[in-house]
């Protein structure tokens, strides 16, 4: 038997790709994924609390995303590439800007490893499924170039021009250069 709690995680999640999450009151979060405010008081506190498990749940499957496509590529620059479309996508923008929106809000707190952490984990795990050694500082460049270029997606500037500087990203690690 699923976890009721996962279970509404997943019906607020589905209603978030739909509708989106940053404007709404925690009623209208409720009645659009089939339960009432007090259910989701119940299961995460308060809005912040429900906006925060939104936000890690979706990180928690893009980084599975990443994971699953590091299977099926052979080079780095294919799983960078890849694992950008994801996230850069017309339909992950709500969690994106839900993301930042959150971070905003409510910064990790010092030493924790705040949002950054798992990436890097799975980022390694995945460079070891290619056979490539991996740089945590590389990894953590990744990282903050694709949030960089996120803002960007989500400030309006051109998608072309945006993919463009992911692709000289990915070029420039492929040869060492930004190391």
């Amino acid at each position: 038997m699923a976890d009721p709690r996962d279970e509404l995680l997943a019906r607020i999640l589905d209603f978030a790709a739909r509708d989106g999450l940053a404007d709404r009151s925690l009623r209208e979060i409720a009645s659009g994924a089939g339960t009432s405010h007090r259910m989701l008081l119940y299961h995460f506190g308060s809005r912040e609390g429900l906006l925060a498990a939104v936000v890690g749940a979706m990180e928690e499957r893009q980084r599975a995303a990443m994971t699953a496509l590091a299977e099926s590529v052979s080079e780095p620059a294919e799983l960078m590439t890849g694992v950008w479309r994801a996230v850069s996508s017309p339909e992950a923008r709500p969690f994106v800007r839900l993301f930042f929106e959150l971070l905003a809000a409510r910064p990790a707190a010092p030493g924790t490893g705040g949002l950054t952490a798992g990436w890097l984990a799975d980022a390694a795990k995945a460079g070891e499924r290619l056979g490539v050694t991996t740089d945590p500082a590389m990894l953590r460049l990744g990282v903050a170039v694709s949030r960089g270029l996120l803002i960007d997606l989500l400030a309006g500037d051109d998608p072309g021009e945006v993919d463009a500087a992911h692709d000289l990203f990915v070029r420039l690690a492929g040869r060492g250069d930004a190391h």
